[in-house]
């Protein structure tokens, strides 16, 4: 079931990938238009004409001024050494020097050009104003200039801008995919799961179930998969057992033919040699006789047992009011055990079932009589009504002193007791009966510390009035 996880990776991928490459190429193109660099490279442009042109002018006035200062159309000032102290510092420096003549840029932000000339001991300094052109304003604004336009080359605007736009997009992407395989891995693992329970039980698993808290659509999937699974397990239990008790009732048919093809002649051989023998004997022998006949008549009660067990009554089913079928099986029974206390606890909302009403007759006196066996004198029983998982249940509860494991194992299996009043067949016939009627017999936890019987049996669906009794 990894194929659906990479099912829905597959389909993030083609479903995110291109619009993502689309939307990149979108935005970039955006970016081409609307970061505009145009001003750096004309800045730059600009700077360099401006630069270009400030050398020219320069270069024109110095050799303007020192073609005047040849030409003695401009007064000197002159600086001699007598008054050295009150020099100027660029005309110390220059002094100072191994030049014999300099031009200085001064005045205000450079609008004057001074012609350094040393004449012996003397120096002279012609001077060329130069108006509005600041020549150090011209340098710093140029040199700014070219600052602004190497840093904007050093940080690429619109390739900084792609890159952090497209780092950001695959971070986003990789978030998204990463919380979509998290997200498929959740989804994908209670299907994983459910696939594994439906291949053991296909596999004839009847047990397996899916553990499952979610509240979705997968949760009630998972839900139907364990009810499924529970009512399948209990149809093939309820099979298994019948086909069990068809094999156990042919076996009392053909028991029953047997034995009471041997029981009549033995009947009227021992009648006939009472007839036969005179009356010195007849004392002993009607002794004799009795014993045999009661003997043979328990036998033909046990054949009857069985023949009870082997046949298939019809099943006429009908809305039965289980509450009062209860307090009638009980007032029947309370005249033949009145050494024992019987209680019931009677929901008033159970349902009416649908049942045949002798069948469900059947079953409870036969659970009602074991209760009575098993709890003796003194004892208690208690019965209880109520519906349970859309069904109705029917309990039946002694203070006798329970089952023991080996009774648990073979409860419903058909045996041969020798009990006086037990023929080993009760519980059988009961399930049986139970089943036919689309219903079950399970063992519970007693509440009076014994044994502990539920019948289940089907709501009625019709309108019908129900009844306890029926003809």
């Amino acid at each position: 079931m990894n194929r659906l996880r990479t099912r829905l990776v597959l389909i993030f991928l083609a479903a995110t990938l291109a619009p993502l490459a689309l939307t990149v190429w979108v935005t970039t193109t955006i970016l081409e238009e609307s970061v505009d660099t145009a001003a750096t490279v004309r800045l730059d442009t600009v700077s360099r004409l401006l630069n270009r042109t400030a050398r020219e002018f320069y270069d024109r006035a110095k050799a303007d001024l020192e073609r005047e200062a040849a030409a003695g159309t401009i007064p000197p000032q002159v600086y001699t050494a007598a008054n050295r102290a009150a020099w100027p510092e660029a005309v110390r420096a220059f002094a100072n020097g191994l030049e014999s003549e300099r031009f200085v840029l001064g005045g205000q932000d450079g609008n004057r050009l001074d012609y350094v000339v040393r004449r012996g001991d003397e120096i002279r300094v012609y001077s060329l104003a130069l108006n509005d052109v600041a020549l150090d304003r011209i340098r710093r604004e140029i040199r700014e200039s070219r600052e602004l336009v190497d840093d904007a080359a050093r940080r690429d605007l619109r390739r900084g801008v792609k890159l952090t736009y497209v780092v950001l997009a695959a971070a986003i992407w990789l978030v998204s995919l990463a919380t979509l395989i998290y997200l498929a891995h959740r989804i994908s693992r209670p299907i994983r799961e459910l696939t594994a329970g439906l291949g053991e039980l296909a596999a004839g698993d009847l047990n397996t179930r899916v553990p499952s808290r979610r509240d979705d659509e997968i949760g009630r999937a998972i839900q139907a998969f364990n009810h499924m699974a529970g009512r399948l397990q209990e149809s093939t239990e309820r099979l298994v057992y019948l086909r069990q008790l068809a094999s156990w009732q042919t076996l009392a048919r053909k028991m029953a033919h047997e034995v009471k093809n041997s029981l009549t002649p033995i009947r009227l051989t021992v009648e006939e040699m009472l007839a036969r023998y005179d009356d010195r004997d007849r004392g002993f022998m009607t002794e004799a006789a009795k014993i045999v006949v009661d003997e043979i008549e328990t036998l033909e009660r046990r054949i009857r047992a069985f023949s009870q067990f082997a046949s298939e009554p019809p099943v006429a089913p009908a809305p039965v009011d289980v509450n009062s079928l209860l307090q009638e099986r009980i007032a029947f029974l309370k005249n033949a055990h009145p050494e024992v206390a019987y209680d019931c606890r009677l929901d008033d909302g159970t349902p009416p079932v649908e049942a045949d009403p002798d069948l469900l007759k059947g079953i409870l006196t036969n659970l009602l009589e074991n209760a009575a066996e098993a709890a003796g004198e003194g004892g208690r029983i208690l019965g209880v009504t109520g519906a349970q998982n859309g069904r109705v249940a029917i309990e039946v509860h002694d203070s006798g002193p329970g089952l023991s494991e080996t009774a648990r194992s073979s409860l419903f299996q058909p045996t041969i007791s020798f009990k006086k009043r037990g023929m080993g067949l009760g519980l059988s016939i009961a399930r049986k009966s139970a089943l036919l009627n689309g219903g079950d017999i399970v063992l519970v936890k007693g509440e009076l510390g014994g044994a502990g019987f539920r019948v289940l049996l089907p709501i009625a669906t019709n309108g019908i009035q129900a009844h306890p009794d029926r003809g």
